[in-house]
């Protein structure tokens, strides 16, 4: 019988982090309970994206400066070549 190496470490796995956002705690609420993630939107941007587990805030950033959710929204939609 051949045995499947771990992958991870046992227990619950979580992206949630103390301390996670670029300041450390949401902009809105306060809390230190924020899950950041680096990621590229379908035009190529490279943003930072981060929620809040209190307060469910999200924020999307790009060179340090806050995206509206409208602007994400056209930068990560696919447009249809025809």
């Amino acid at each position: 019988m051949a045995l499947v190496p771990t992958q991870r470490p046992s227990g619950p796995a979580s992206l949630t982090q103390a301390g996670t956002h670029p300041s450390g705690v949401c902009p809105e609420c306060g809390s230190n309970r924020v899950t950041a993630l680096a990621m590229t939107l379908t035009d190529g941007t490279p943003v930072q994206f981060s929620s809040c587990h209190e307060c469910e805030h999200r924020l999307w950033s790009h060179e340090g400066e806050a995206l509206e959710f409208t602007d994400v929204i056209a930068r990560a939609t696919k447009h249809k070549v025809s």
